[in-house]
C-alpha cells in the first residue's frame, strides 16, 4: 500500500506553452498521493495561458519576476505538500514516480532531500539514455558539480520553512548551489534508484543556451563552498579543481558500478 502523503509540484513557466500540457498531464496521472501543482508563469506571451485556464485544478500566476530561481520561491512559499520538488514546463514525470518516492521516504524517514534518476530525451521526447546516478555527498558536488536532476529531487517542507531558498542571483546554476549549501547545513541526501522524470535536452534548452554562463556560475558555487566551510584557499586554483574533479568522477563512477553494475 502506498504511504499517505502530499507532495507539491512547482513549474516555473516561460513561453515554453508547447510543453506545458505535457507536464501537466504527467503530474496529474500520478497516482495514490495527493498532490498540488503550482505553476509560476512570468507572464508568457505565447500559448501558456490557454493551456492553465484548461486545467481547474491547478494554482497558478502570470506576472513578471526576477527569473527562474525567483519564480521557484514563489512556488515554494505556497506549498503546502510534505514534500516538495520544482519540475520544469519542458520535462514531465515519468507514472507511478510519487508513489515510488513516498515509499522510499517511508522506509528512509531520516532523509531530507530525495533524488531518483531520470530519462534524457529529445524535444520529441525520443529517448536518448537513462542518467544511472548513486548516492551523493558534500565532495560529489563540491568537485564534479551539479550531479543529481532536480527535475528528479525531492525536498522535505521544513527545508523550505526555514526559509533555505534559491539563492536568485542563480540563473543557471541555482541547484548546484542549492545542493552545495543544503550539505554545509547539515540535510542528509537519500538515493532512491529509480527512473522518475523525463529531462528534456534540446537546443533552445536553459542548458544548452548558457552554457558559459553555467559554467562561470559553477565556479562561484564552488569558491563561495569552500570558503564558507573555511576549506584551503588552494582549492580555488583552476589546475587544482580540475585535477580534483576527474578524481571523483572517477569515483563516482566506481559507486555507480556497485550500485548499478555499469559504468554509464
Amino acid at each position: 500500500m502506498i504511504p499517505k502523503m502530499r507532495f507539491s509540484i512547482i513549474t516555473p513557466s516561460f513561453n515554453q506553452g508547447r510543453f506545458l500540457q505535457g507536464c501537466i498531464e504527467s503530474v496529474l496521472v500520478q497516482k495514490g498521493v495527493e498532490v498540488q501543482h503550482i505553476v509560476v508563469d512570468a507572464g508568457s506571451n505565447d500559448e501558456t495561458l490557454e493551456v492553465l485556464e484548461r486545467y481547474p485544478h491547478l494554482e497558478w500566476t502570470s506576472e513578471p519576476d526576477g527569473g527562474m530561481s525567483d519564480g521557484i520561491n514563489k512556488g515554494f512559499r505556497k506549498a503546502t505538500g510534505d514534500w516538495v520538488m520544482w519540475l520544469n514546463c519542458d520535462d514531465y514525470l515519468l507514472p507511478e514516480a510519487l508513489a515510488k518516492v513516498a515509499e522510499y521516504i517511508t522506509a528512509h524517514p531520516d532523509r531530507d532531500v530525495v533524488h531518483g534518476d531520470c530519462i534524457y530525451v529529445t524535444e520529441n521526447k525520443t529517448t536518448i539514455r537513462r542518467k544511472y546516478d548513486t548516492p551523493v555527498d558534500e565532495l560529489d558536488f563540491l568537485f564534479v558539480g551539479c550531479c543529481i536532476p532536480s527535475t528528479s529531487t525531492f525536498y522535505r517542507k521544513e527545508i523550505i520553512a526555514k526559509n533555505h531558498l534559491l539563492d536568485i542571483t542563480y540563473r543557471n546554476c541555482m541547484d548546484w548551489e542549492y545542493y552545495l549549501r543544503l550539505t554545509r547545513l547539515g540535510f542528509r541526501f537519500g538515493y532512491l534508484p529509480e527512473a522518475l522524470a523525463g529531462f528534456r535536452w534540446y537546443e533552445d534548452s536553459t542548458t544548452q543556451k548558457h552554457w558559459q554562463r553555467m559554467i562561470d556560475e559553477g565556479l562561484r558555487a564552488q569558491e563561495e563552498h569552500i570558503e564558507a566551510m573555511d576549506l584551503p584557499a588552494a582549492l580555488n586554483n583552476a589546475a587544482i579543481l580540475k585535477l580534483l574533479r576527474k578524481i571523483f568522477q572517477f569515483r563516482r563512477i566506481v559507486k555507480r558500478i556497485v550500485t548499478h553494475g555499469r559504468l554509464w
